[in-house]
Formats: C-alpha cells, sequence, structure tokens
C-alpha cells in the first residue's frame, strides 16, 4: 500500500506552489483569490487532520448524554431534533458543555487565529 505522499502532504504542496510561485506574479483579484484559495485549502488540511478526533469526541459526549450507542450522525440527530421538539432541554449542563465543545473544536478547523478561539477553550 502506498502512504506518501499523504492527503495532507499534498495540500501542503498546493499551498506551497500557490504561495511561492503562483501568487507572487498574480495582481489585485487574482491574488487575493490565491489568497482565498490558500485558505481554503489550509481548511480542508485542518478537516482531514483534526476532523476526526472532533467527530469521535463529540459522539462520545452524545453517547454519554443519551446513554447509547449511536453514530455521531444518528446521535446529533436526536440531540437536534429533542432540542427542536422540547424533550431535551438545550440548558442541561451536559448538553451546553457538548456544544461548546463542538463549537471550540470546528472554530479550531475554520478559523484558527479566531481571537476569541483561546478565551472560548479557557
Amino acid at each position: 500500500m502506498i502512504t506518501h505522499p499523504t492527503a495532507s502532504e499534498l495540500i501542503e504542496a498546493v499551498i506551497r506552489f500557490i504561495e511561492d510561485r503562483a501568487a507572487p506574479q498574480l495582481k489585485d483579484r487574482d491574488a487575493f483569490l490565491a489568497r482565498v484559495a490558500v485558505n481554503a485549502l489550509n481548511t480542508v488540511r485542518r478537516e482531514i487532520e483534526q476532523g476526526p478526533a472532533a467527530e469521535a469526541a463529540a459522539a462520545e459526549r452524545l453517547k454519554a448524554i443519551f446513554g447509547r450507542d449511536g453514530t455521531w450522525t444518528e446521535l446529533n440527530e436526536a440531540l437536534c431534533t429533542g432540542i427542536e421538539d422540547g424533550s431535551i432541554d438545550a440548558s442541561d449542563p451536559a448538553v451546553m458543555a457538548h456544544m461548546k465543545a463542538s463549537i471550540i473544536d470546528q472554530v479550531r478547523i475554520d478559523q484558527p487565529n479566531y481571537a476569541g478561539l483561546r478565551t472560548l477553550a479557557g
């Protein structure tokens, strides 16, 4: 089985190409769009690297809330449905802790330089 280059390594190579070779030759809107592309690729890389652990942690929190097994998708859907229909109290400390942890994990992936992240993660 071929193990390299990994998806993250390929993404990094494309980022380096854009930043080091392509972007310096671009002007105005094209230079801006190159920065947007680099930001998008960095987000994809963080999702690949951090997403599975964040999802697994969320699934474990949801299993504790519901007291049953299930996939993240199933349990998250049950949480959303329960909050919507009122069978789950969104202000329950376990639910609030789960939502806060999930938000922190997602911000770490989407916007790791967000100024409030350190405060939020406390």
